[in-house]
């Protein structure tokens, strides 16, 4: 905590105090944020939990399947098999406001590329069962995989908000409040101290004033029956 270079003046006082009002508010508001983003930010990981172990759980079934297919045939017929896709996906990205946060809301369209329709980019005379396996459950997969990227996209996004956040409510907490305050009661103080200082002068000089009236010949001191006249 460090005192604020300031004057010790009324009118610095009463804008300290302004100031102080306003942060402390501003605190209890940025608090209130932060709670509301990691009680979201809670429910989003979990979501993101559970759905990353699904994926992860089809997308290794998948590859199990590839890997066997891959062992029965040739690196180059493989190749051949997927290198023409059946499909597009393309992405439309709009934005979502939670708390001052932008989360991406993704739609995903799927966009068939032949003419028969299928998932399978091949013939069935030269490829394995397990290919269409591997294709099938990749195929299956992928709506929940986009749907992942949404999601820990939002987590990314409201970590880095929690963390800014965060990081406000202790530079006013710890620094900005304290030092706020700690200026303030500098500053009465010393208008304490300087007040208590002019009522001393002002009795000192009043008790001067006292004893001159004493001092003074009675020639010098007003006629009461002239005053009364």
């Amino acid at each position: 905590m460090a005192r604020l270079n300031v004057n010790p003046t009324r009118m610095n006082l009463s804008t300290l105090k302004k100031r102080l009002e306003t942060s402390t508010r501003g605190h209890k508001l940025l608090k209130d944020k932060q709670d509301e983003l990691m009680r979201r930010f809670i429910e989003i990981i979990k979501e993101n939990k559970a759905l990353r172990e699904e994926v992860e759980e089809e997308l290794g079934s998948s590859f199990k399947d590839f890997l066997l297919a891959s062992a029965i045939m040739s690196p180059e017929m493989l190749e051949e098999a997927v290198a023409l896709p059946t499909q597009k996906t393309t992405v439309e990205i709009t934005k979502k406001n939670i708390m001052s946060v932008e989360i991406p809301i993704m739609e995903f369209k799927t966009e068939k590329l032949s003419e028969s329709g299928s998932i399978y980019p091949y013939g069935y005379a030269q490829t394995t069962a397990d290919l269409d396996e591997a294709i099938l459950k990749l195929n299956n997969v992928m709506d929940k995989l986009l749907k992942l990227a949404q999601i820990e996209k939002s987590a990314q996004l409201m970590a880095d908000e929690i963390e800014k956040t965060r990081r406000r409510v202790n530079a006013l907490e710890y620094k900005t409040i304290p030092d706020l305050k700690d200026t303030i009661k500098y500053i009465v103080g010393k208008l304490d101290e300087n007040e208590r200082a002019n009522i001393t002068r002002l009795m000192k000089v009043k008790d001067i004033i006292s004893k001159d009236e004493i001092k003074k010949p009675k020639s010098e001191m007003p006629d009461v029956n002239n005053l009364i006249l």
